[in-house]
């Protein structure tokens, strides 16, 4: 749990168990709900004892994992795990929609008009917004878990695979550790697990273990480069041997077609990925002491530890580690949903305006997306419901709790518990976490 003191300074988090009996004496109250937060009442931080917590990313073009653990003596104990659900796909989506519309306008009746679609000029470091939002989204977790907890250092994945270690027969590619070390060979497996997915390139197979299989064999000319390798489970790699791809696959030319194109098509996620991870260092090394680790590395640190493939697992393995004892048993999931839009209406398929919705978001002191807690005494929905609300002019709104969405709840049985800020919040069970393994989280509110 997180704790700060009666001034809002961050102080050592503390066990569930902890912010239980603080709570329960009158010592504490609740800060904020999601992710949980607790203010002491009767304590500063010139009273406490503060060791400090470090922060661990592993960027993603989907999710980035987050976790919070305190480190001594190179071992590590995770006290908090966040995944990041981006939302480059909507931006992009929401933007070519608008492009579209716009060039429709612009086109339409108004040829005297001269061309406007290349006068705009590109400043240094810029990057489009799908990739500028997930760089942004991932700084203000960042700075609001700076806010909550006494942050000492952060680790973060600067580069997915090191080119270097992917280059075979160098001398200048920094000592042994590459070229016959502990490191040798992850930074080249870590390249194809992304570019096909975990999953076996033959029949799809994901779960099981995998092998890197040549798609046109070495004794056939084919090559170890890069595009040239495919994972295969066990069954598909033996039953392939050293015979042609197009030949294993005779009787699945769909399948072949597949393979063909993924081996020859870029990794759109990965490039994404290397595209932000460089601006999310340069703003994450201008604020905070920044240690830097490749996802070779982190590969190696999961795996020693017998660590699940997660975000968050990730997370606790960036960077320099001798061991991983405890990690969290349950993850925040924060998916970005925006707050909204400023438009007032809704557009027909030339863009046009076709009708209006209400001129304020806000109604009875509550605005769509709030997180809320229902108590009905009577009827068909009486009972206590959690979870965000959606707002209605008529006073009467809907919660969608975790286990649905109950509408028709009027305004007088709803109270507050946290505004919406963009985010959408759901709790889960980590892989592969036990029940001896202790949690950093909370009860889990809805989204």
């Amino acid at each position: 749990m997180f704790v700060i003191d009666k001034h809002g300074i961050p102080l050592q988090p503390c066990s569930p168990a902890r912010a239980r009996k603080l709570l329960g004496a009158g010592r504490a109250a609740v800060h904020r709900y999601t992710p949980f937060v607790i203010r002491l009442r009767d304590r500063t931080i010139t009273e406490s004892v503060v060791e400090g917590v470090e922060i661990g990313i592993d960027p993603g073009s989907r999710h980035t994992g987050v976790a919070v653990f305190t480190s001594v003596a190179g071992e590590r104990q995770g006290r908090f795990a966040l995944q990041l659900d981006h939302r480059g796909a909507t931006i992009r989506k929401k933007m070519l929609q608008r492009a579209a519309f716009r060039r429709r306008r612009r086109s339409v009746n108004l040829r005297h008009r001269p061309a406007r679609f290349n006068n705009r000029a590109v400043q240094a470091g810029w990057l489009p917004p799908t990739l500028r939002h997930r760089v942004d989204t991932t700084l203000a977790w960042l700075e609001r878990l700076t806010r909550w907890t006494p942050v000492k250092r952060v680790h973060v994945e600067r580069a997915a695979f090191d080119t270097h270690a992917l280059t075979l027969g160098r001398a200048s590619t920094g000592g042994i550790e590459y070229q016959q070390g502990t490191l040798a060979g992850y930074e080249a497996r870590e390249y194809p697990l992304a570019k096909w997915r975990h999953a076996c390139a033959y029949c799809g197979a994901t779960g099981v273990p995998l092998n890197i299989d040549h798609i046109r064999p070495r004794s056939r000319g084919g090559t170890d480069r890069i595009s040239n390798l495919a994972l295969a489970c066990i069954p598909c790699n033996q039953a392939k041997g050293n015979i042609s791809v197009e030949k294993f696959l005779v009787r699945n030319p769909q399948r072949l077609a597949q393979i063909l194109a993924q081996a020859k098509a870029p990794l759109v996620d990965a490039a994404a990925v290397n595209s932000t991870r460089w601006a999310l260092w340069r703003a994450i090394n201008a604020r905070w002491q920044t240690h830097v680790s490749s996802g070779g590395r982190t590969k190696w640190n999961h795996i020693r530890n017998r660590l699940p493939k997660t975000h968050t697992q990730d997370a606790l393995a960036v960077g320099k580690v001798d061991a991983i004892t405890r990690h969290p048993a349950h993850v925040l999931i924060v998916s970005c949903t925006g707050r909204g839009t400023y438009a007032r209406t809704r557009a027909d398929k030339h863009g046009f305006p076709r009708l209006r919705l209400p001129r304020r978001k806000t109604v009875r002191g509550f605005q769509t997306g709030d997180l809320v807690r229902a108590v009905v005494p009577t009827g068909k929905k009486a009972g206590t419901h959690t979870g965000r609300v959606a707002v209605r002019t008529s006073g009467s709104f809907n919660i969608t709790t975790r286990h649905g969405t109950v509408q028709g709840i009027h305004h007088r049985h709803v109270l507050l518990l946290q505004r919406a800020d963009g985010y959408a919040y759901t709790t889960e069970k980590e892989t592969g976490a036990s029940p001896g393994i202790a949690s950093g989280t909370h009860t889990p509110l809805s989204s």
